[in-house]
């Protein structure tokens, strides 16, 4: 039984089962585990009272953290992607993992594995540039703009639960106290409280949810009407997913002989087009509506993938 599995072997079984999800969270989780290290170096070789292991933190993070100044950001370009991997408190990392982990869950039932690949890195990509446009922009943050920088995977997160939530907004989840609540609410929620929290004192942070938030929803506006395989983006996505899965060799034969690249293809292209029409389907009735069959090629296509 499951409940008299060890931890380990619980972890093992969540890998096996969301291997995207866990990768993603992995990645998180080792940046977290490595900055700690910086973090216990600077404790212990800095005197004691000098603040060394703030300092030796601050020092590793300002190369990972993407910077509002555009001037920065030009010398410092990788930091629009290294900063959505790094949580700098352990509650920090542990609410963003569980956000991940829990919608990433929802968003992998309808859609293929791999789109939560490029999804992840458009809106981490999408709140950071959201957040320099923001400290460009409002003179509010004009003296604080040069020494300014932001962290964290929220915005890639809030992108997962607004495309999510955009695809299926009747999903309803169950929420301790409050009983059963569709997703739609939740998202709606998340993005009130960031407009709100702006005034707080990590208005940058704020700001790069809300760009999240909006790539999320377009991402999935996006995948209906196949814009990106309009816009040729549709290698930028398997370049993505690419970076975390291994690739896998075709073995596909029929009657004993093996396809060709041609019938290989077509067959590909013709599944592909079948998943499409199942997640429109979705999109204009809702997961519901499905017969027993298009909800088995969705679950093969989402496991496969």
């Amino acid at each position: 039984m499951y409940y008299n599995q060890s931890a380990g072997e619980r972890i093992k079984r969540l890998i096996q089962m969301q291997p995207a999800i866990s990768q993603l969270i992995i990645v998180n989780v080792v940046v977290w585990f490595a900055l700690a290290l910086v973090k216990l170096a600077g404790f212990l070789l800095e005197p004691m009272g000098s603040g060394g292991d703030q300092l030796w933190l601050d020092s590793a993070i300002k190369w990972i953290a993407v910077p509002a100044s555009i001037h920065n950001l030009i010398t410092k370009p990788w930091t629009l992607i290294t900063y959505m991997f790094v949580q700098e408190g352990f509650w920090h990392l542990f609410f963003n993992m569980i956000w991940l982990f829990w919608f990433g869950k929802i968003f992998m039932e309808f859609m293929p594995g791999k789109k939560i690949y490029t999804l992840y890195f458009i809106g981490g990509i999408a709140g950071a540039l959201t957040y320099i446009l923001a400290y460009n922009t409002f003179p509010v943050f004009r003296n604080t703009i040069e020494m300014s920088t932001t962290i964290g995977a929220s915005a890639s997160v809030l992108a997962i639960t607004i495309a999510t939530a955009v695809l299926v907004p009747d999903y309803s989840v169950l929420l301790l106290f409050l009983g059963q609540i569709k997703i739609k609410y939740i998202a709606l929620f998340m993005v009130i409280l960031d407009v709100l929290m702006i005034r707080s004192g990590n208005a940058g942070g704020h700001f790069a949810h809300i760009g999240g938030a909006v790539s999320g929803a377009l991402f999935i506006l996006f995948i209906r009407k196949d814009v990106a395989q309009r816009f040729g983006l549709k290698g930028f996505q398997t370049f993505i997913s690419g970076l975390f899965q291994r690739k896998k060799l075709h073995k596909v034969h029929t009657k004993g002989r093996p396809l060709t690249d041609e019938e290989y293809n077509r067959r590909k292209v013709m599944k592909q087009q079948n998943i499409d029409h199942i997640l429109d389907k979705i999109s204009r009735s809702g997961y519901a509506s499905l017969s027993a069959e298009e909800k088995e090629i969705l679950f093969n296509s989402s496991k496969n993938n």
